[in-house]
């Protein structure tokens, strides 16, 4: 989870106490701000978790339907719904923890914690992957022949495979400093740094986030959408309804990571800033402060929900698949009441035969 308790700079919204500052030495009491968190994140994280798990599931029933990965986007796709389904489900524990304090021993709070952080980053990283193919897709010229070759279906598995280990190892420090505090009313899940590099630490691994999961994201998909929106631009007239529903989904695409991702790392900026300065000296500020990070991470998190939409649903081959999946389930319901399994699953099969795009082709 995004910035947890600190014994130096403990303003969150977990620990509910601020202390330590050199001109503000009172203690500030944060019942009404952990009030609102057991209301609002439970509810939050509960919405993301059952709108996130029916779609990201049904991503990967298509997947085991068709049997195999056609294409590299296809790839992604599926490694991104994994990413967000792992995500989705350490959040009925981040929502409890909201509501009682932590409950669930030492050994859960490493695991839940490392796996929060490295599905998240894993999951930016693929939106980074899937729009630099898009742009591949498209332009194979001369300078691209190296990133062609990198993502060439070949290489998919190696890639997928760089990409989650990048992101296991930014959850290290969380599987091994993360640990259950004792508080005076409840035990809160944290990750505690020592304190002779508490301050560096904790400052470098915000850096290092905000960089792999939003600005290193966000500047692929604009270079990237960009030069294929100026290619579908150059399109003939003839195509130019296809043209502009493309240049839509991309513009929500990005619109959408936007409006998810900005407000969730501004607020981590601006405690980094603040952990390195000690900007916050007042506690109605770091009451703003602890109840917009919660606003901005709930979110955030929505954007687990948002990815099957965006990057399948709106695909015409991924719905095409979906309606013989129904028709496929309908039939052999009838025909089980017909005694007719044999000529429907022929059928079935003959015309599952013919489907040569992508999978998640959009």
């Amino acid at each position: 989870m995004d910035f947890s308790e600190n014994e130096t700079y403990d303003y969150d919204e977990h620990d509910n106490i601020t202390y330590n500052y050199d001109d503000y030495t009172s203690i500030c009491e944060k019942e009404d701000v952990r009030s609102f968190a057991s209301v609002f994140l439970p509810v939050v994280y509960g919405l993301s978790l059952v709108v996130g798990l029916t779609g990201n599931t049904l991503v990967l029933a298509v997947y085991v339907y068709s049997k195999r990965l056609r294409t590299l986007m296809d790839m992604f796709v599926v490694h991104l719904a994994v990413a967000d389904l792992l995500l989705l489900l350490t959040l009925p524990f981040w929502a409890a923890a909201a509501v009682q304090g932590w409950e669930l021993g030492e050994v859960l709070c490493k695991i839940v914690t490392a796996l929060y952080t490295i599905n998240f980053t894993c999951s930016m990283l693929l939106l980074a992957c899937i729009s630099l193919d898009r742009y591949l897709s498209i332009f194979s010229g001369h300078k691209d022949r190296f990133l062609g070759r990198i993502f060439k279906r070949n290489y998919s598995t190696k890639l997928c495979l760089v990409v989650w280990t990048i992101s296991f190892f930014l959850g290290i420090p969380d599987l091994v400093l993360s640990t259950v505090k004792e508080l005076p009313d409840r035990r809160v899940c944290m990750v505690m740094y020592p304190s002779s590099m508490a301050i560096q630490a904790r400052v470098g691994m915000e850096v290092i986030e905000m960089l792999l999961s939003f600005l290193v994201p966000l500047l692929m998909m604009i270079y990237c959408y960009s030069h294929v929106v100026k290619k579908l631009l150059e399109l003939p007239p003839e195509n130019r309804g296809k043209r502009w529903t493309t240049i839509r989904v991309l513009l929500a695409v990005v619109g959408v990571f936007m409006l998810t991702q900005f407000p969730y790392n501004v607020v981590k900026f601006c405690r980094v800033l603040d952990v390195i300065h000690t900007l916050i000296s007042h506690c109605g500020t770091s009451k703003a402060m602890d109840q917009a990070a919660q606003i901005t991470e709930g979110l955030a998190l929505i954007h687990c929900c948002l990815n099957p939409l965006l990057y399948v649903f709106i695909g015409s081959s991924f719905r095409s698949h979906v309606l013989r999946i129904a028709k496929a389930f309908g039939q052999r319901r009838r025909a089980a009441q017909r005694r007719e399994d044999c000529g429907v699953e022929t059928s079935l099969n003959s015309h599952s035969q013919s489907q040569k795009t992508s999978t998640f082709s959009i």
